[in-house]
């Protein structure tokens, strides 16, 4: 058996390290570069497209090896954490000086997707979450969720694993940590269908720090989650974790409720078509002018409230900030400049602040003086608790003020951040670096009097210090003596003088002390403020909620919306010319078609047919996105709105399928229509589109029409149901709380034109053909199809005919004979059975429902037997 090539020193300690981080690339710090080595450096060259060279090279086995700058790291940890990975980054721990053998080194931080703090990739309207979760006994999951960059923390029980997938994909959470070899099936499709990183915590770490921020949570098991997400956090981060909040512990119950389907189909933070913000519902509101304020809407755009005193209270503010333009005006502008006073004050906690980062902080809390003055000039009661919240925290303002310079640079180690006359012992050694300085200037002059070379210069330089230069021209007329020489170039040279040579030593070690003693300054100043993170973060929320509802006021002024009157436990709407926010933004104010949408109390459905691309969706879409505008407290594109408080949203609208999970559109569509029809309850709202559309003509149908009847009988959700099955409109007749509504549309010399209104009572044809034309089918095509869809409706028209008006036959008048001359089975038929075929013959299948029909055949058999 060959033997094991013996490892050097330096490799025996990164190997050893590794171990203990075997699933995150380790950037093990040597000199001035991050080191990487066998499959971490195969991998990471491949990834960051640097040079991958080798160990050890002329070695049996050499080690495969890879480097980044130590001052460039950051944009190449970035990289890795953007593609999914963890970063170990390793550091010297000890003083090389008093280093016996290997110079100590440890890892002192693991950066992940969800502890990234300040990447690249984090937008500043957008939070990173890094979650837990924990399963009960009871199929209970506890989940608790961190944004490790603002102090965020929060925790929920949800009932079911389609509960938890939901949340996690509101949050966009990059990363779930788990305990340990637990809930393992779940890990995998976390990992497999979400793409979410999985990471496991073994053991629970006990700290008071720990338990005074869950103190106030009742429920064990919540606890639980909690400590696990802290000790994942404690074991990664190693350093204080001061800037935590308090955990919010909330219930989804306490929000209007919307799965994940919903909010992918109504757009609400992300484009169907290109991801992206533009074009959905956070898009037309964010006029916040603030990172926090951008972070919050999101926030509020995900969880909509449903109790209607806090709708009103937000609805009040944002009325007042539109009664007082001029007051918003400078509201906004002293809103531009305030920072991101929450990811400012973790970064205070978590230790990487620097000096401008201090500059910020004092700028941003010198705005609140301002914003307290101008919401006093607008407050008639609605502002009154948030005032109370509004903390200028002064002493915050006045130790910055006297400690930092406005102008001070990024670095916290290379002086010059701390002002004169906060420290003595800094003051004494700049002046002695000042004096020392002005002497040397002054030296210089002198010299070149006494000696009449006039080239002659005092320089330094790191290796030699501070140098009288002569050039060798020169030399000639220096005066024996006067000089001791140090360095001999090739035109010149160098001199020290006793007196240079003490100054020197003066003025390098007062700036070597100064810097010593500023980064001290400094991290004492940090420490200092670190005493006042939970008020900057309390600040900081009361900011960010005035700053979005002055971003409701001044969208709602731009396009002219109204308050919506919200009643509690009503079930009528009443939109009177409503609009589709979006789409109006898009086409403008002056091209949209407005439309109302009214529902009494009796009236539960609304059954939509039109034609496509007529607007039936954007209708639907349209009374969703204003129930949550409404909720959030924004005011709604409409002339007037009467709105109920709903406590979920289910939508249906558009074609999915989920192929990695291996289900079909259809199947999706039945899927998500399975969800309302089990969880939605008299106070929620549906909008299911062409349901039934992915199967066959009349299983379609069937399916369309039990699941309005089911909603009418047993849901009685307000629903706003869109098909283009028009012998669904015959429902109105037997179905009380179903009322039928189309798109208008009419025919201008053989061309379709959309009057994009809705108009009473159903559709008169689908108009399929038409739009086909409207798409760019071929003339030949659509010819053919007109052709075949005239026979198709004649006989139709015979069927229906026949099956209408045909004389019911009798016994007598039944008997006919067959081809070979015997009598026709119908002819043979006596009394009951003779009844039921004349039933057959009269009954119309079209007009009835799937159930109808099965008890219609219930009945014959009976008759029968």
């Amino acid at each position: 058996m060959p033997q094991k090539t013996k490892q050097t020193p330096m490799m025996e300690q990164y190997l050893g390290i590794k171990a203990n981080y075997p699933d995150a690339f380790l950037f093990y710090r040597l000199g001035d570069f991050y080191e990487l080595f066998n499959d971490d450096a195969i991998k990471a060259s491949q990834l960051l497209e640097v040079t991958l060279t080798s160990r050890n090279r002329n070695a049996d086995e050499p080690i495969p090896m890879c480097g980044v700058p130590y001052h460039a790291a950051k944009g190449y940890i970035d990289t890795l954490i953007e593609k999914g990975y963890k970063v170990a980054i390793c550091e010297q721990v000890e003083d090389p000086k008093k280093a016996v053998g290997m110079v100590k080194r440890e890892v002192v931080q693991l950066i992940t997707p969800g502890t990234a703090m300040d990447s690249k990739s984090i937008d500043a309207k957008t939070n990173n979450y890094l979650a837990a979760l924990m399963t009960t006994p009871t199929n209970q999951f506890h989940l608790a969720y961190v944004d490790l960059s603002t102090g965020e923390l929060k925790t929920t029980e949800l009932t079911s694993l389609e509960e938890v997938m939901n949340e996690l994909m509101s949050l966009k959470t990059k990363e779930v940590v788990f305990k340990e070899a637990m809930d393992l099936e779940i890990q995998e499709k976390l990992k497999t269908t979400l793409g979410i990183m999985v990471s496991t915590q073994n053991d629970s770490i006990e700290s008071a720090e720990f338990s005074y921020l869950t103190d106030d949570i009742g429920n064990k098991d919540l606890i639980g989650v909690v400590k696990l997400l802290l000790s994942y956090l404690y074991v990664t981060q190693k350093r204080n974790l001061g800037h935590l909040q308090k955990v919010e512990v909330y219930l989804p119950t306490n929000y209007l409720k919307m799965d994940h389907y919903s909010k992918h189909n109504l757009e609400l933070v992300s484009s169907i078509r290109t991801g992206q913000k533009k074009g959905t519902l956070l898009w037309l509101l964010d006029e916040t002018k603030t990172a926090m304020g951008g972070r919050l809407l999101k926030q509020w755009i995900d969880k909509p409230l449903i109790k209607e005193q806090a709708i009103i209270m937000r609805q009040n503010i944002v009325e007042s900030l539109i009664n007082h333009f001029f007051e918003r005006t400078d509201l906004n502008e002293a809103l531009t400049r305030v920072y991101d006073l929450e990811r400012l004050a973790g970064r205070v906690a978590f230790g990487n602040v620097n000096g401008r980062d201090l500059i910020q902080l004092k700028t941003s809390l010198l705005q609140i003086p301002q914003l307290i003055d101008i919401i006093q000039l607008m407050n008639k009661g609605e502002w009154d608790k948030l005032l109370t919240e509004l903390d200028q925290v002064p002493e915050v303002v006045e130790l910055i003020d006297q400690a930092i310079h406005d102008d001070t640079p990024l670095s916290i180690k290379e002086g010059g951040i701390i002002k004169d006359g906060f420290n003595e012992q800094l003051d004494t050694y700049r002046d002695a670096m000042r004096n020392g300085k002005k002497w040397i200037t002054q030296l210089e002059a002198e010299e070149k009097a006494a000696t009449g070379i006039k080239n002659l210069k005092i320089g330094y330089n790191r290796i030699f210090g501070y140098y009288i230069e002569i050039t060798k021209a020169n030399l000639a007329i220096l005066p024996e003596g006067r000089y001791e020489r140090k360095q001999t170039l090739a035109n010149a040279e160098r001199f020290i003088t006793p007196a240079l040579k003490e100054k020197e030593t003066l003025i390098l070690e007062a700036e070597e002390k100064s810097m010593t003693l500023e980064y001290n300054l400094f991290t004492e100043v940090r420490e200092t403020i670190k005493q006042y993170i939970e008020r900057l973060q309390k600040l900081a929320k009361t900011v960010a909620a005035i700053d979005v509802l002055q971003s409701f006021a001044t969208v709602s002024e731009k396009y002219h919306y109204t308050r919506p009157l919200m009643v509690a436990n009503s079930q009528e709407i009443h939109l009177i010319e409503g609009r589709h926010p979006v789409v109006e933004k898009v086409l403008g104010q002056q091209t949209y078609v407005p439309n109302s949408v009214e529902m009494t109390q009796d009236n539960e459905i609304l059954l939509i047919t039109g034609p496509n691309m007529s607007g039936k969706s954007t209708y639907m879409r349209q009374l969703a996105l204003t129930v949550i505008m409404a909720q959030m407290g924004c005011f709604v594109p409409a002339d007037k709105a009467t709105m109920p408080i709903f406590d979920q949203i289910f939508t249906r609208i558009g074609a999915a399928d989920d192929l990695i999970a291996g289900q079909s559109t259809f199947m999706v569509e039945m899927m998500e229509a399975n969800e309302a029809l089990r969880y939605a309850s008299k106070n929620s709202l549906i909008l299911f589109d062409e349901i039934g559309r992915g199967t066959a003509t009349y299983d379609g149908m069937a399916l369309a029409e039990a699941i309005i009847e089911y909603i009418h009988e047993e849901v009685h959700a307000k629903t706003l149901f869109s098909t283009h099955y028009h012998e669904l409109t015959v429902l109105d007749e037997r179905l009380s709380g179903l009322k039928n509504i189309h798109v208008g549309a009419v025919e201008e010399e053989g061309e379709l034109v959309f009057l994009h209104k809705m108009l009473p009572g159903p559709a008169d044809k689908s108009y399929g053909i038409q739009v086909a034309k409207l798409a760019g089918l071929p003339d030949a095509l659509l010819s053919r199809a007109t052709v075949i869809l005239e026979q198709l409706e004649q006989k139709e028209a015979v069927v229906m005919n026949h099956s209408v008006t045909s004389e019911i036959p009798t016994l007598e008048n039944t008997k006919e004979l067959t081809d070979d001359g015997q009598l026709s089975l119908f002819g043979m038929l006596e009394g009951s059975e003779a009844e039921i075929v004349r039933a057959v013959r009269k009954t119309n299948l079209l007009t009835m429902t799937p159930l109808e029909a099965l008890n219609c055949i219930s009945e014959w058999q009976q008759k029968l037997n």
